[in-house]
């Protein structure tokens, strides 16, 4: 068998063990040592040492446990309920205004911890009995969370769009500025939808009774006040400064991180033992990630020294593409494999693949970039894996399905395909804010 046949069979065995349960991280650096003595001998155990040592070194990676604690202090500070609430409130008059109000609190809540889990769990105990309870569809309602909670993995500050950045050796900070338009685009046709349906069916989200939620003007100012904008504030303190380059992504994550915790202690919820959880859940996620990077370094390193990265060049090359048809085809393939794969996997196994090839049609690794966060938005929410279904039934009443979830997730599917042709066709969505602040 020639080297190239046995990269790719190396690829063929680790895909096949992680669909049968295997962990990912370890399963890469297991293959990668097999099949590296294979290819170079006792040389794989210092390369091996070598690309730990680098990833551990990767100045990108700090941020990723200071956002990580920032999220996970946040959660635990007793905000969501009191942010969800103020905004019910203060949207009572639009059509489908608790489904608004849902969307609203997960896309900001989603922008301060990029954690898919913590926001679909956290709104699926909130806002999907009082949804229920107003008389909402049972599959509308449970979309909106499902859909709602997996903006983190567009919006900055993404953990997805960090380790994108690392992998293509391309700046976090403008992966941050072509992601942020798309992103707010998509939460927006999200409501947009959701307004949408309750305007032609008004039994599907019904409005609030005029009794519940009716308080004065200024006491909705002071509630928003209380709830709203210590959160937004923080978030656009984070981004800002990243963005207009204030600070480094670590460096404003470690500012985000203390903000978290002086939130918690302002709504009197900082404990110990709270701020213990956060830290072993930040360190258990960290550790997850640096694993993962090892793995898919040395796994990159002995798939490109067998040769099957020069074979999958090749195949591209022999087939003569456009651009627009290479990237077609990678967001085919890359939504394909969004139904039995995690993004985790998705990113640091199969993107390196194509990331070679980028320069030879002459796409801009940012714009591929924002053009995968917002794919792999749909290995969220499309069957047979959907981890935003799981993480949903696994707290919502008995009466929501796993069907009425995975039904009430397709439109909200299409919504992300939909606005995939949208960046596609204006790439400008993704390289206008980029080009405008950094040239």
């Amino acid at each position: 068998m020639s080297d190239p046949a046995v990269g790719m069979l190396m690829l063929v065995v680790f895909i096949f063990s992680i669909l049968i349960g295997f962990p990912i991280a370890f399963t890469l650096i297991a293959l990668s040592v097999m099949f590296g003595f294979y290819a170079i001998g006792d040389t794989i155990f210092p390369l091996l040492v070598q690309r730990a040592y680098g990833v551990m070194a990767n100045d990108v990676l700090i941020s990723i446990p200071l956002f990580l604690f920032m999220g996970y202090m946040i959660e635990r500070a007793n905000i969501l309920d009191k942010l969800f609430y103020s905004l019910q409130v203060s949207m009572r008059r639009i059509p489908g205004s608790l489904g608004v109000a849902t969307l609203a609190t997960c896309a900001l809540f989603a922008t301060a911890t990029g954690i898919v889990g913590a926001v679909v769990t956290l709104m699926g105990v909130l806002a999907l009995p009082a949804m229920l309870r107003a008389g909402y569809d049972k599959k509308l309602a449970s979309g909106v969370i499902a859909a709602g909670g997996c903006l983190g993995i567009l919006i900055p500050p993404s953990i997805m769009l960090i380790l994108y950045g690392a992998m293509a050796g391309e700046s976090v900070v403008r992966l941050y500025a072509g992601a942020l338009i798309p992103g707010l685009m998509l939460a927006g046709m999200y409501m947009v939808y959701v307004i949408g349906r309750a305007v032609i069916n008004p039994s599907l989200a019904p409005r609030l009774p005029e009794n519940e939620g009716n308080f004065p003007f200024l006491q909705v100012v002071k509630m928003l006040l209380t709830s709203f904008v210590p959160l937004t504030a923080l978030v656009l303190g984070v981004l800002g400064a990243i963005l207009f380059g204030l600070a480094t992504p670590s460096e404003a994550a470690g500012i985000g991180a203390l903000g978290a915790i002086l939130l918690s202690v302002a709504y009197r919820s900082f404990t110990w033992t709270k701020l213990k959880e956060a830290v072993f859940l930040t360190g258990r996620g960290s550790a997850m990630v640096c694993w993962l990077f090892v793995g898919s370094y040395i796994f990159a390193s002995v798939f490109a020294l067998l040769g099957g990265q020069h074979l999958i060049e090749g195949w591209f090359t022999s087939i003569d593409l456009e651009p627009w048809q290479f990237l077609l085809l990678t967001q085919i393939l890359i939504f394909l494999l969004g139904w039995p794969l995690e993004w985790t996997e998705i990113i640091v196994i199969f993107v390196p693949i194509f990331l070679p090839l980028l320069d030879n049609y002459g796409i801009d690794p940012v714009f591929f970039g924002v053009l995968v966060a917002l794919n792999i938005q749909t290995s969220f929410l499309s069957p047979p894996m959907a981890m935003s279904a799981f993480y949903l039934k696994g707290v919502a009443p008995k009466e929501v399905e796993l069907n009425d979830i995975f039904k009430g997730m397709l439109p909200f599917m299409f919504i992300v395909l939909i606005s995939l042709f949208l960046l596609y066709q204006f790439p400008g969505l993704a390289l206008w804010l980029p080009s405008a602040i950094y040239g």
